[in-house]
C-alpha cells in the first residue's frame, strides 16, 4: 500500500437535516471575529456578501439564537462581532472536529497501520 494514503472526513451540524454549520461557515464565523466585517470576512473566505448574510440568517434561523451583532455604518464605522453564543459553538464545534478527527486517526492507524 502507498505510503501517502491518508484519511479524511468532513464534520458538519444539522438541524431537521439542513446543514448548520460545517467548516466553511466555521471559518466565515471566525473572520468576521478577526475582522469586525462581514463583507471583509466574506472576501476573505471567497462568497459574496450576501452569501454571507444568508449564511448568518439561517444558522441564526436553526439555532434560534443571535450569532452576529451588526453596527450600523456612518461616521465611525459599521461592524460586526460574534456573539457569546457563536463563540461558544464555535468553541464546542471546535472541540467536537478534535475528538472525531482524533479518533478517524486512531481506527485509521489501527487498521491501515
Amino acid at each position: 500500500m502507498r505510503e501517502t494514503l491518508e484519511v479524511k472526513s468532513k464534520v458538519w451540524l444539522e438541524v431537521d437535516g439542513e446543514a448548520v454549520l460545517g467548516l466553511g461557515r466555521k471559518m466565515l464565523l471566525e473572520a468576521i471575529h478577526r475582522h469586525g466585517s462581514i463583507s471583509r470576512a466574506a472576501r476573505e473566505v471567497g462568497i459574496s456578501f450576501r452569501k454571507a448574510w444568508g449564511y448568518i440568517h439561517s444558522m441564526e434561523e436553526f439555532l434560534n439564537t443571535k450569532l452576529v451583532e451588526t453596527r450600523v455604518g456612518g461616521k465611525g464605522g459599521g461592524g460586526a462581532s460574534l456573539t457569546a453564543e457563536a463563540r461558544d459553538l464555535l468553541a464546542h464545534y471546535d472541540k467536537l472536529l478534535k475528538g472525531v478527527n482524533e479518533a478517524i486517526d486512531e481506527r485509521f492507524h489501527e487498521i491501515f497501520g
